[in-house]
Protein backbone atom coordinates (compact mmCIF):
# COMPACT_ATOMS: atom_id res chain seq x y z
CA UNK A 1 0.00 0.00 0.00
CA UNK A 2 2.59 2.54 0.82
CA UNK A 3 5.07 1.62 -2.39
CA UNK A 4 1.21 2.46 -4.29
CA UNK A 5 1.07 5.75 -3.01
CA UNK A 6 4.55 6.85 -2.69
CA UNK A 7 4.85 5.30 -6.38
CA UNK A 8 1.61 7.57 -7.32
CA UNK A 9 2.58 10.59 -5.96
CA UNK A 10 6.96 10.65 -6.91
CA UNK A 11 8.92 9.56 -9.29
CA UNK A 12 10.06 6.16 -8.15
CA UNK A 13 13.64 7.16 -7.08
CA UNK A 14 12.41 9.81 -4.63
CA UNK A 15 9.38 7.49 -3.98
CA UNK A 16 12.28 4.91 -2.94
CA UNK A 17 14.73 7.35 -1.12
CA UNK A 18 11.35 8.36 0.81
CA UNK A 19 10.44 5.40 1.62
CA UNK A 20 14.06 4.82 3.27
CA UNK A 21 13.93 8.56 4.95
CA UNK A 22 10.14 7.60 6.41
CA UNK A 23 10.49 4.19 8.27
CA UNK A 24 14.40 2.95 7.17
CA UNK A 25 12.37 0.65 4.63
CA UNK A 26 15.66 -0.47 2.12
CA UNK A 27 13.87 -0.99 -1.40
CA UNK A 28 14.71 -0.01 -4.97
CA UNK A 29 13.22 2.05 -7.71
CA UNK A 30 12.08 -0.72 -9.52
CA UNK A 31 10.53 -2.60 -6.84
CA UNK A 32 8.46 0.62 -5.84
CA UNK A 33 7.56 0.63 -9.98
CA UNK A 34 6.40 -3.51 -10.43
CA UNK A 35 4.25 -3.07 -7.12
CA UNK A 36 2.35 0.10 -8.03
CA UNK A 37 1.94 -0.80 -11.82
CA UNK A 38 0.49 -4.02 -11.03
CA UNK A 39 -2.34 -2.87 -8.82
CA UNK A 40 -2.61 0.02 -11.15
CA UNK A 41 -3.73 -2.41 -13.78
CA UNK A 42 -5.24 -4.85 -11.56
CA UNK A 43 -7.86 -1.97 -10.81
CA UNK A 44 -8.25 -1.48 -14.60
CA UNK A 45 -9.48 -5.41 -14.16
CA UNK A 46 -11.91 -5.24 -11.98
CA UNK A 47 -13.56 -2.00 -13.00
CA UNK A 48 -13.78 -3.79 -16.58
CA UNK A 49 -15.81 -6.51 -14.80
CA UNK A 50 -17.81 -3.91 -12.83
CA UNK A 51 -17.01 -4.47 -9.71
CA UNK A 52 -18.63 -1.70 -7.64
CA UNK A 53 -16.59 -1.64 -4.55
CA UNK A 54 -13.51 -0.89 -7.39
CA UNK A 55 -15.21 1.85 -8.57
CA UNK A 56 -15.63 5.59 -6.63
CA UNK A 57 -18.98 7.02 -6.25
CA UNK A 58 -19.88 10.68 -5.27
CA UNK A 59 -23.27 10.31 -3.49
CA UNK A 60 -23.43 12.90 -1.05
CA UNK A 61 -26.16 12.92 1.10
CA UNK A 62 -27.44 15.90 -0.89
CA UNK A 63 -27.59 14.33 -4.39
CA UNK A 64 -29.76 11.26 -2.09
CA UNK A 65 -31.96 13.89 -1.12
CA UNK A 66 -32.30 16.39 -4.09
CA UNK A 67 -34.04 14.61 -6.73
CA UNK A 68 -32.45 17.62 -9.59
CA UNK A 69 -29.54 17.87 -8.59
CA UNK A 70 -26.81 17.60 -11.33
CA UNK A 71 -24.20 15.35 -11.92
CA UNK A 72 -21.39 17.31 -14.04
CA UNK A 73 -19.13 15.14 -17.06
CA UNK A 74 -16.26 16.88 -17.94
CA UNK A 75 -13.56 15.34 -20.48
CA UNK A 76 -10.98 16.08 -22.21
CA UNK A 77 -7.65 14.91 -23.28
CA UNK A 78 -3.87 15.68 -22.98
CA UNK A 79 -0.27 14.38 -24.54
CA UNK A 80 1.80 11.99 -22.42
CA UNK A 81 5.56 11.17 -23.64
CA UNK A 82 5.27 6.92 -24.08
CA UNK A 83 8.07 4.59 -25.77
CA UNK A 84 5.79 2.63 -28.15
CA UNK A 85 4.58 5.85 -29.52
CA UNK A 86 5.81 8.79 -28.55
CA UNK A 87 3.61 11.47 -27.87
CA UNK A 88 0.20 10.42 -27.22
CA UNK A 89 -3.35 11.36 -25.56
CA UNK A 90 -4.46 10.08 -22.34
CA UNK A 91 -8.20 11.19 -21.80
CA UNK A 92 -9.74 12.78 -18.34
CA UNK A 93 -12.91 12.68 -16.95
CA UNK A 94 -13.89 14.73 -14.32
CA UNK A 95 -17.64 14.19 -12.27
CA UNK A 96 -18.78 16.30 -9.43
CA UNK A 97 -22.12 17.07 -8.24
CA UNK A 98 -23.57 20.90 -8.51
CA UNK A 99 -23.20 20.66 -4.46
CA UNK A 100 -19.87 20.39 -4.73
CA UNK A 101 -19.47 23.73 -6.55
CA UNK A 102 -18.13 26.17 -3.72
CA UNK A 103 -18.32 29.77 -5.87
CA UNK A 104 -15.32 32.27 -4.51
CA UNK A 105 -16.09 34.81 -6.82
CA UNK A 106 -18.03 35.93 -9.40
CA UNK A 107 -15.75 34.43 -11.96
CA UNK A 108 -13.55 31.28 -9.84
CA UNK A 109 -15.15 28.35 -8.25
CA UNK A 110 -14.03 25.46 -6.44
CA UNK A 111 -14.69 21.93 -6.71
CA UNK A 112 -14.85 20.20 -2.94
CA UNK A 113 -15.32 16.35 -4.23
CA UNK A 114 -14.43 14.72 -7.64
CA UNK A 115 -14.22 11.29 -9.05
CA UNK A 116 -11.56 10.62 -11.67
CA UNK A 117 -11.19 8.38 -14.59
CA UNK A 118 -8.61 8.05 -17.45
CA UNK A 119 -7.22 5.96 -19.92
CA UNK A 120 -4.06 6.28 -22.14
CA UNK A 121 -5.32 4.98 -25.40
CA UNK A 122 -8.37 5.12 -28.15
CA UNK A 123 -11.82 5.75 -26.79
CA UNK A 124 -13.48 2.61 -27.40
CA UNK A 125 -11.34 2.13 -24.22
CA UNK A 126 -12.05 4.55 -22.18
CA UNK A 127 -15.97 5.51 -22.84
CA UNK A 128 -16.91 1.97 -21.60
CA UNK A 129 -15.06 2.16 -18.28
CA UNK A 130 -16.40 5.95 -17.83
CA UNK A 131 -19.45 4.53 -17.80
CA UNK A 132 -19.09 1.89 -15.36
CA UNK A 133 -18.33 5.38 -13.14
CA UNK A 134 -21.24 6.64 -14.26
CA UNK A 135 -24.45 4.42 -13.10
CA UNK A 136 -26.88 5.58 -10.97
CA UNK A 137 -26.20 9.50 -12.03
CA UNK A 138 -29.22 11.25 -13.08
CA UNK A 139 -29.14 15.16 -14.59
CA UNK A 140 -25.92 15.00 -16.62
CA UNK A 141 -24.22 17.70 -17.60
CA UNK A 142 -21.74 17.31 -19.84
CA UNK A 143 -19.20 20.05 -20.55
CA UNK A 144 -16.63 19.40 -23.50
CA UNK A 145 -14.32 21.63 -25.94
CA UNK A 146 -15.35 20.61 -29.52
CA UNK A 147 -13.60 17.51 -29.79
CA UNK A 148 -16.06 15.45 -32.22
CA UNK A 149 -15.37 12.20 -30.16
CA UNK A 150 -16.87 13.85 -26.68
CA UNK A 151 -19.80 14.36 -28.55
CA UNK A 152 -20.72 12.00 -30.59
CA UNK A 153 -20.60 9.53 -27.54
CA UNK A 154 -22.99 11.87 -25.39
CA UNK A 155 -25.29 11.99 -28.34
CA UNK A 156 -24.89 8.22 -28.78
CA UNK A 157 -25.58 7.37 -25.12
CA UNK A 158 -26.76 10.03 -23.17
CA UNK A 159 -29.06 11.81 -25.71
CA UNK A 160 -31.21 13.72 -22.93
CA UNK A 161 -27.86 14.86 -21.11
CA UNK A 162 -27.74 19.08 -20.61
CA UNK A 163 -24.70 19.26 -23.18
CA UNK A 164 -22.35 22.45 -23.14
CA UNK A 165 -19.41 23.85 -25.28
CA UNK A 166 -16.93 25.38 -23.12
CA UNK A 167 -17.29 29.28 -23.47
CA UNK A 168 -13.81 29.94 -23.26
CA UNK A 169 -13.07 27.83 -26.41
CA UNK A 170 -16.03 29.74 -28.45
CA UNK A 171 -14.66 32.58 -27.28
CA UNK A 172 -10.89 31.43 -28.75
CA UNK A 173 -12.52 31.66 -32.18
CA UNK A 174 -13.45 34.78 -31.78
CA UNK A 175 -10.08 35.91 -31.18
CA UNK A 176 -8.48 34.35 -34.50
CA UNK A 177 -11.54 36.12 -36.46
CA UNK A 178 -10.50 39.58 -34.98
CA UNK A 179 -6.76 39.14 -35.99
CA UNK A 180 -7.74 38.31 -39.40
CA UNK A 181 -10.53 41.18 -40.10
CA UNK A 182 -9.54 43.63 -37.57
CA UNK A 183 -6.72 46.07 -36.54
CA UNK A 184 -4.67 45.63 -33.33
CA UNK A 185 -6.87 48.20 -31.34
CA UNK A 186 -10.01 47.69 -33.02
CA UNK A 187 -10.16 43.70 -31.81
CA UNK A 188 -10.70 43.55 -28.05
CA UNK A 189 -13.88 45.56 -28.48
CA UNK A 190 -15.30 43.52 -31.31
CA UNK A 191 -14.54 40.22 -29.32
CA UNK A 192 -16.10 41.67 -26.41
CA UNK A 193 -19.54 42.44 -28.13
CA UNK A 194 -19.77 39.16 -30.14
CA UNK A 195 -19.21 37.70 -26.21
CA UNK A 196 -21.63 39.77 -24.90
CA UNK A 197 -24.36 38.32 -27.77
CA UNK A 198 -22.81 34.80 -26.74
CA UNK A 199 -23.50 35.08 -23.28
CA UNK A 200 -26.98 36.79 -24.60
CA UNK A 201 -28.50 32.70 -25.91
CA UNK A 202 -27.92 35.35 -29.47
CA UNK A 203 -25.60 32.73 -31.63
CA UNK A 204 -26.82 33.96 -34.38
CA UNK A 205 -26.36 37.54 -34.00
CA UNK A 206 -22.54 36.25 -33.66
CA UNK A 207 -22.73 34.38 -36.84
CA UNK A 208 -24.37 37.03 -39.10
CA UNK A 209 -21.70 39.64 -38.02
CA UNK A 210 -18.71 37.23 -38.88
CA UNK A 211 -20.44 36.31 -42.27
CA UNK A 212 -20.64 40.07 -43.03
CA UNK A 213 -17.08 40.20 -42.93
CA UNK A 214 -14.72 40.77 -45.94
CA UNK A 215 -12.09 38.31 -46.61
CA UNK A 216 -8.75 39.63 -47.51
CA UNK A 217 -7.17 36.31 -48.29
CA UNK A 218 -7.26 32.53 -48.56
CA UNK A 219 -6.51 32.17 -44.80
CA UNK A 220 -8.72 34.82 -43.39
CA UNK A 221 -11.52 33.25 -45.81
CA UNK A 222 -10.67 29.62 -44.34
CA UNK A 223 -10.68 30.65 -40.89
CA UNK A 224 -14.20 32.58 -41.25
CA UNK A 225 -15.72 29.19 -42.82
CA UNK A 226 -14.28 26.79 -40.12
CA UNK A 227 -15.34 29.48 -37.67
CA UNK A 228 -19.17 29.54 -38.58
CA UNK A 229 -19.36 25.45 -39.30
CA UNK A 230 -17.52 25.11 -35.45
CA UNK A 231 -20.51 27.66 -34.18
CA UNK A 232 -23.18 25.97 -36.50
CA UNK A 233 -22.51 22.31 -35.47
CA UNK A 234 -22.56 23.47 -31.85
CA UNK A 235 -25.75 25.80 -32.13
CA UNK A 236 -27.59 24.13 -29.06
CA UNK A 237 -24.56 23.85 -26.68
CA UNK A 238 -24.26 27.44 -26.94
CA UNK A 239 -27.16 28.55 -24.87
CA UNK A 240 -24.95 30.35 -22.38
CA UNK A 241 -27.75 32.40 -20.57
CA UNK A 242 -29.81 29.52 -20.18
CA UNK A 243 -26.99 27.94 -18.44
CA UNK A 244 -26.32 30.52 -16.41
CA UNK A 245 -29.89 30.76 -15.36
CA UNK A 246 -30.05 27.81 -14.30
CA UNK A 247 -26.95 27.61 -12.28
CA UNK A 248 -25.13 26.24 -14.27
CA UNK A 249 -20.89 25.95 -15.37
CA UNK A 250 -19.93 26.98 -18.59
CA UNK A 251 -16.43 26.73 -18.68
CA UNK A 252 -14.05 23.72 -18.19
CA UNK A 253 -11.54 25.22 -16.43
CA UNK A 254 -11.94 21.92 -13.73
CA UNK A 255 -11.24 19.70 -16.42
CA UNK A 256 -7.78 21.50 -17.32
CA UNK A 257 -6.62 21.87 -13.40
CA UNK A 258 -7.92 18.15 -13.27
CA UNK A 259 -5.21 17.50 -15.92
CA UNK A 260 -2.27 19.56 -14.76
CA UNK A 261 -3.33 17.83 -10.85
CA UNK A 262 -4.14 14.41 -11.41
CA UNK A 263 -1.46 13.84 -14.56
CA UNK A 264 1.14 16.24 -15.69
CA UNK A 265 2.05 16.83 -11.80
CA UNK A 266 3.39 13.47 -11.79
CA UNK A 267 3.23 11.86 -15.44
CA UNK A 268 4.63 14.98 -17.62
CA UNK A 269 7.68 15.57 -15.70
CA UNK A 270 11.52 16.46 -17.96
CA UNK A 271 12.99 13.25 -19.07
CA UNK A 272 10.11 11.27 -18.39
CA UNK A 273 9.28 8.38 -21.21
CA UNK A 274 5.98 5.74 -20.09
CA UNK A 275 5.25 2.53 -21.10
CA UNK A 276 1.58 2.32 -22.23
CA UNK A 277 1.05 0.12 -19.79
CA UNK A 278 2.51 1.34 -16.65
CA UNK A 279 1.47 4.79 -17.90
CA UNK A 280 -2.63 3.66 -17.34
CA UNK A 281 -1.75 2.20 -14.02
CA UNK A 282 0.09 5.09 -12.91
CA UNK A 283 -3.06 7.09 -13.94
CA UNK A 284 -5.32 4.87 -12.15
CA UNK A 285 -3.71 5.25 -8.92
CA UNK A 286 -3.58 9.05 -9.40
CA UNK A 287 -7.59 8.91 -10.03
CA UNK A 288 -8.31 7.02 -7.21
CA UNK A 289 -6.10 8.75 -4.53
CA UNK A 290 -7.06 12.18 -5.89
CA UNK A 291 -11.01 10.97 -6.18
CA UNK A 292 -10.27 10.57 -2.61
CA UNK A 293 -10.83 7.06 -2.72
CA UNK A 294 -7.72 5.01 -1.31
CA UNK A 295 -9.47 2.79 0.32
CA UNK A 296 -11.05 1.19 -2.35
CA UNK A 297 -7.35 -0.26 -3.15
CA UNK A 298 -6.71 -0.54 0.44
CA UNK A 299 -9.42 -3.08 0.66
CA UNK A 300 -8.44 -4.24 -3.17
CA UNK A 301 -4.81 -5.34 -1.52
CA UNK A 302 -5.93 -7.27 1.59
CA UNK A 303 -8.94 -9.00 -0.60
CA UNK A 304 -5.87 -9.76 -2.88
CA UNK A 305 -3.28 -11.15 0.27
Amino acid sequence: MLLCLLGQSKVFDEASQLLFDLIGLQTNPMQVQRVSEYYGSQLDEAVDRNITSCIPRLDTKEQIDKKDSKTYVMIDGSMVFTREEKWKEIKLARIFSQESIMNLSTTRCEIRNSVYVSHLGVVDKFFPKLERHLNGYKNKVILGDGAKWIWNWAEDNYPGAVQILDFYHAKEKLVLIAKQFFKENDRSKWVKKQCDYLLGDQIEEVMKNIKKLRSMNDEAKEIKQKTLSYYKEHEDRMMYKTYRDKGLLIGSGPIEAAHRSVIQTRMKLSGQKWSIKGANAIANLRCLHKSDAWHILEGFVKAAA
